[in-house]
C-alpha cells in the first residue's frame, strides 16, 4: 500500500497510543533525555536506530536499538561514549546495503562509527585542524545520498566544511554566512548544498563555482534560521524553522525570496522538520506544543493551516526521524522518550 493510500485525503486523523503488540505505537524509554536520533537506511535493519543522549556534560551516549514491532518490544544493541551530546546522528544513507553499515555523529568533531555484529567503532575522529586552538562546535551535518564518501557540517564559525570520510580528510572550508550556521543539505546531486544560519538567510552553493551563492531567502527581521530540509523527490522545494517560531516556510527554489506556502498550525515554537521520503507534497513538522503534523501540500499554497494528520505526544517534542527504507513510520523524540508512529 502506497503512502498516499494510507494517508488519504480526508480530515486530520488523530493517532492514539496503546500498549497491545499490534499498536500504532511503540515507546522506548532512554536511560537520559534524547536529542538527536535515526532510523538505520540498511535493507537488513528496518526497525534500528541510533539515539543520542542529551546532558550537559562532557560525558554522553549513543545508544542503538532493534525494534521487534511483532513482539512488541525493543532490544538494546549496544551503547557506546561520546563527547560531548551528539547534534546530529545520521546513517550512511545506504539504501541497497552495499557499503560497510556506516553511522555518523558530530559534536566537537565529526566521527564516523562502523557497525557490525563484532559491535561499534570508530573509524574517524574529523576536525579542521586550521584551527588547533578551538573547535568551534558542529551545529548539524548532512551525508551525500549521491556520493556516500561526502559529509558536509556546519559550525558556529559560519562555515561550512565538505569532508571525505574514506581519505579521513577535508575536502573544502567555506564561508557560508556571516554568522553561525546552524544547518546543512545537500540537494540532488553531489554538488549542490544549502545551508541556514543565524543571520536569518538561507543559501545555496554550488562546489564547483563557490565564488557566488544564491540567497534563496532572508527572514523578516534577519530572526535566526534553525533548520532546513531539502525535499528528496522534487529538489525545487525546501523547508525551513525559524528560531522560537510556531511557522514553518515552504520555499521553491525557483522564486528566490517568495514563501510558497506558510504552514501555521503549530500552537508552540517548531523544533523539527522531516519531508517524506518517497512522496514530493507530504512534509512532518514537530515542535513545543507536543504535536507532530502532517501536511499534504496538493491541498493548498500560500497560508495552510489545517494538517491532514496529527499526533498528540505527552511532551514537547525535540526531534523526528521518517524511515526511508519504511516510509509508513515516523519516529518523535521528546523527554527521555523515543516513539515509532505507524501512519
Amino acid at each position: 500500500m502506497s503512502l498516499q493510500m494510507q494517508l488519504g485525503d480526508g480530515k486530520p486523523t488523530n493517532f492514539e497510543d496503546n500498549s497491545s503488540p499490534s499498536s500504532e505505537v511503540f515507546t522506548y524509554q532512554a536511560p537520559w533525555p534524547v536529542y538527536s536520533f535515526n532510523f538505520s537506511n540498511h535493507p537488513s535493519y528496518p526497525f534500528q536506530l541510533a539515539l543520542g543522549s542529551f546532558i550537559e556534560d562532557t560525558d554522553n551516549s549513543v545508544q542503538i536499538i532493534q525494534l521487534h514491532p511483532e513482539m512488541g518490544r525493543f532490544e538494546v544493541k549496544t551503547t557506546i561514549p561520546h563527547t560531548y551530546a551528539p547534534t546530529k546522528i545520521m546513517w550512511i544513507p545506504d539504501l541497497e546495503g552495499s557499503h560497510p553499515h556506516l553511522m555518523a555523529t558530530s559534536s566537537d568533531h565529526l566521527r564516523i562509527w562502523r557497525s557490525d555484529e563484532s559491535g561499534v567503532n570508530v573509524l574517524a575522529n574529523l576536525v579542521n585542524n586550521r584551527h588547533t586552538d578551538y573547535c568551534g562546535p558542529i551545529t548539524s551535518f548532512d551525508w551525500n545520498a549521491n556520493d556516500l564518501t561526502m559529509i558536509g557540517t556546519a559550525s558556529i564559525d559560519s562555515t561550512c566544511t565538505i569532508w571525505d570520510i574514506e581519505r579521513q580528510a577535508m575536502r573544502k572550508q567555506i564561508l557560508t554566512h556571516t554568522k553561525e550556521v546552524n544547518d546543512i543539505a545537500f540537494g540532488h546531486d553531489s554538488n549542490t548544498f544549502a545551508s541556514v544560519g543565524a543571520d536569518g538567510s538561507v543559501r545555496r552553493f554550488d562546489l564547483r563555482s563557490l565564488e557566488q551563492c544564491t540567497i534563496l531567502y532572508e527572514s523578516q527581521g534577519y530572526v535566526p534560521l534553525l533548520r532546513l530540509a531539502w525535499n528528496k523527490i522534487d529538489p525545487n522545494y525546501i523547508a525551513i524553522i525559524m528560531m522560537d517560531s510556531p511557522l514553518v516556510t515552504v520555499l521553491d527554489v525557483r522564486s528566490p525570496g517568495m514563501p510558497l506556502a506558510i504552514l501555521q498550525s503549530h500552537q508552540n515554537f517548531v523544533n523539527a522538520i522531516s519531508w517524506a521520503p518517497n512522496s514530493s507534497c507530504y512534509i512532518c513538522t514537530a515542535g513545543d506544543d507536543r504535536q507532530a503534523l502532517i501536511w499534504d501540500l496538493r491541498r493548498s499554497l500560500g497560508e495552510i493551516r489545517e494538517p491532514m494528520m496529527v499526533y498528540g505526544a505527552e511532551a514537547e517534542i525535540i526531534s523526528l526521524s521518517w524511515s526511508v527504507l519504511q516510509p509508513n513510520w515516523v519516529a518523535i523524540a521528546y523527554n527521555k522518550s523515543l516513539q515509532l508512529l505507524k501512519l
